[in-house]
């Protein structure tokens, strides 16, 4: 059991770890609303673009566009979104998991583009050959120049077809406590099919005359599109960052609070003790002292 002298280091260095995670509890939960309010107001405008871009293929009558070519899937590339820092949680560690049971299942090759120290530290052990590129404290900011950086190599690798669909892996951001893992397809542009249905009466969108042509739009609209999701998926991902690490350092500082008060009462158990030790030793020595004097 231990002293004294070791309860009280013991606990002063619990105390001053638990100023730490308070400390960066309150920093993260500051940067968590800015990110918050971010993420959510890019997702409107992301569902929009995806929405005028179907609506230019279906209803103009497109023609055929590279990014939109399905081929058969037998070279895969993720982009992987990962943290710089940990202290998050099960953050990192989920979506690792999640990528790892992607590429189990894939029968084809799979490659990486990867984003955060976190991402590349686990995967270089465990599959070095993978790693196609990575972002290892590149960017102070994701920006809309990143997400455009990031796009544009993908798009170059797939139009030069080394690779035959991008997936992109990272942590959609549902509310501070919840940041479940996600792998969407990213390319090629995915146009889905109208369903007939004929219990129901169909409903026609408006017809729009499009100036320039239908086909120029597309080339323009398409990189847009992709660059979009990129940069809504890291605004998901800085959001859930912030939201798991607030919630693992109010964890961390909840858990050395119980420690401090078992260490404390311990403390006070062994300090009490220590005290009728010694005063039952003088009590004797007192007695002992009065019988022979007597």
């Amino acid at each position: 059991m231990l002293g004294l002298k070791a309860l009280r280091r013991r606990i002063a260095s619990i105390k001053s770890t638990q100023q730490i995670t308070r400390a960066m509890y309150m920093v993260s939960a500051a940067r968590l609303k800015r990110a918050q309010d971010r993420a959510l107001n890019a997702r409107p405008f992301a569902e929009k673009l995806k929405e005028v871009v179907l609506h230019l293929h279906e209803r103009a009558k497109a023609p055929y566009h590279p990014l939109m070519e399905s081929r058969e899937l037998k070279k895969a590339h993720i982009l992987i979104l990962s943290t710089e820092k940990g202290l998050c949680g099960s953050f990192n560690l989920n979506l690792f998991r999640e990528i790892e049971a992607f590429v189990k299942a894939f029968e084809g090759d799979v490659t990486f583009t990867i984003v955060g120290r976190k991402g590349w530290d686990y995967f270089r052990r465990r599959c070095p050959e993978r790693i196609k590129r990575s972002y290892v404290e590149a960017f102070k900011a994701f920006d809309f120049a990143v997400a455009k950086k990031l796009a544009q190599e993908l798009m170059e690798d797939f139009l030069k077809r080394e690779i035959d669909g991008v997936f992109v892996a990272y942590n959609f951001y549902r509310s501070p406590l919840s940041q479940p893992p996600r792998i969407e397809r990213l390319l090629p542009v995915e146009v889905p099919q109208v369903e007939v249905s004929f219990t129901q009466p169909m409903v026609f969108p408006v017809e729009y005359i499009y100036e320039p042509k239908p086909e120029e739009l597309l080339s323009r609209l398409l990189p847009l599109y992709v660059e979009t999701m990129i940069y809504r998926v890291l605004l998901e991902h800085v959001a859930g960052e912030h939201g798991a690490r607030m919630t693992a350092m109010d964890n961390a500082t909840k858990n050395a609070q119980e420690l401090i008060e078992k260490l404390t009462l311990l403390y006070n158990k062994l300090r009490q003790a220590a005290i009728t030790k010694e005063v039952t030793e003088i009590a004797t020595t007192a007695e002992a002292l009065r019988a022979q004097t007597g």
